[in-house]
């Protein structure tokens, strides 16, 4: 930690311990996912209830840019868009997930549903910080939602996806996204996976 209270940079780590620890960026906080060594997994429904409720997201820091700006110096809706998708790959490529090697494999993830909650502006000369969780059902579809917030820590805006894994032959969804996601992630828990 430095002077100023923030902690630097922690790379993925699975320790002996059973915590998985991850921090993208510097200035933030480590985050602490609980392993399912400890739970009672019988039920894989509940335990994965469980892990969603449990795990901490990943989190990414992202400057204002002009670009990202409309007339009145506010952030536009399509940059927040783009924040939650930012820190949506850049979890995907932290959990080890090549979505170049899914595109070879012909499948791919698609979005089904977006929803954006504006609650406070965003302007010029903001970073903005974006976390990302996962979560998990059954059927061919789940839902990875995003947090933005202010400098000051105050919540801007919430970006919530209904997601689905595309056979991109056949055109249609996937049943079981979470396994083929686990399959492919070497930090699985950073998906909110077991």
């Amino acid at each position: 930690m430095d002077a100023a209270g923030r902690y630097p940079r922690v790379k993925v780590s699975v320790p002996q311990a059973g915590w998985v620890y991850c921090v993208t960026l510097p200035d933030s906080k480590p985050s602490r996912i609980r392993s399912t060594e400890d739970r009672n997994v019988s039920d894989p429904a509940a335990t994965l209830a469980r892990m969603t409720e449990n795990a901490l997201p990943f989190r990414v820091r992202i400057p204002v840019r002009v670009s990202d700006l409309d007339l009145q110096q506010h952030v536009t809706g399509a940059a927040y868009q783009q924040f939650a998708d930012h820190a949506r790959f850049a979890c995907v490529g932290a959990a080890g997930v090549s979505v170049a090697d899914m595109l070879a494999d012909g499948i791919g993830p698609v979005n089904l549903e977006l929803t954006v909650r504006y609650l406070r502006e965003l302007r010029a000369g903001d970073t903005v910080e974006v976390d990302c969780r996962w979560e998990w059902g059954t059927g061919k579809t789940y839902r990875v939602e995003h947090e933005l917030r202010r400098d000051d820590g105050e919540l801007a805006a919430t970006v919530s996806y209904l997601s689905g894994m595309l056979d991109l032959t056949e055109r249609k969804l996937l049943h079981e996204p979470r396994r083929i996601w686990a399959e492919r992630a070497s930090e699985p828990a950073l998906l909110g996976l077991p």
